[in-house]
């Protein structure tokens, strides 16, 4: 997840961007084209089929992006795998859970509430510090200081074996080996 608009492209709140960025670059798919409410990808690495999207909604809308693309793409929820921030790991961390609520991510809360259920796998980037301010939502709008982002940047090869093995051997094994 992400906002769209060269004015968040370079904040805390479009890290899953970049990261879906870097599996479609690493994987070498094609470039990104619209899909309905989305940009989209798809390719195969190795035996796995992957479509990478990302939504062209504002983060508190990601669910209606994703019912949009569900409409036009037929995919089973279990093979979701939502990735986005979190303020409350600290930039550098990677965490993958199968399911779970919202933890006050609106942009995760829109897409629990478009799936109906909590059963929805997603990893998250720790994009907090020391500091957080009082206006949360200020500060994931803001760039990271530099040694934050390239906190953030080297977990991405990590967070692709992470996806990787959430994919082929299963969320909870995957957790146990990336989770930490």
């Amino acid at each position: 997840m992400g906002n769209p608009g060269a004015e968040y492209e370079n904040t805390r709140h479009n890290v899953g961007f970049w990261f879906v960025d870097y599996l479609a670059h690493k994987f070498q798919f094609a470039d990104f084209s619209r899909s309905g409410p989305c940009l989209c990808t798809e390719g195969c690495h190795g035996d796995l089929k992957l479509l990478l999207m990302k939504p062209i909604l504002y983060m508190n809308r990601s669910g209606l992006a994703l019912t949009g693309l569900w409409r036009q793409r037929l995919f089973l929820t279990e093979n979701l795998l939502v990735c986005y921030d979190d303020l409350a790991l600290p930039a550098g961390k990677i965490r993958l859970r199968g399911r779970g609520t919202a933890g006050g991510h609106k942009g995760m809360a829109s897409i629990l509430e478009a799936l109906g259920t909590e059963q929805c796998a997603r990893l998250r980037f720790g994009v907090g510090n020391e500091y957080i301010p009082p206006d949360r939502s200020q500060f994931v709008l803001e760039p990271f200081a530099r040694e934050e982002e390239d906190a953030v940047l080297d977990r991405f090869e990590d967070a692709a074996a992470a996806v990787l093995a959430a994919l082929t051997e299963g969320i909870e094994k995957a957790m146990g080996r990336y989770n930490g």
